[in-house]
């Protein structure tokens, strides 16, 4: 099982490498883009026999405890076998 994590920067703070590239974006024409935000991006591979149930805790608890600084970051994550 593999489990792909997205950290990204919340809402409230102010994401400067995302707003360069949308600058960027916006200097070079391409239309359509409204706003970016970067983030990190983390895959996962999950020992077998791992359930869903076990395996999203496991992930969810690695990504609050490793991956994400709780004060500036959010995560999402999706699971696929």
């Amino acid at each position: 099982m593999k489990a792909h994590v997205y950290v990204t920067l919340k809402r409230t703070v102010l994401d400067a490498q995302g707003q360069t590239i949308a600058d960027a974006l916006r200097r070079m024409r391409y239309a359509g883009v409204a706003d970016v935000r970067q983030g990190k991006y983390f895959l996962l591979t999950l020992e077998d026999g791992l359930g869903q149930e076990a395996a999203e805790a496991e992930v969810g608890r690695i990504a609050r405890e490793v991956l994400v600084n709780p004060v500036i970051e959010e995560f999402t994550m999706r699971l696929e076998s």
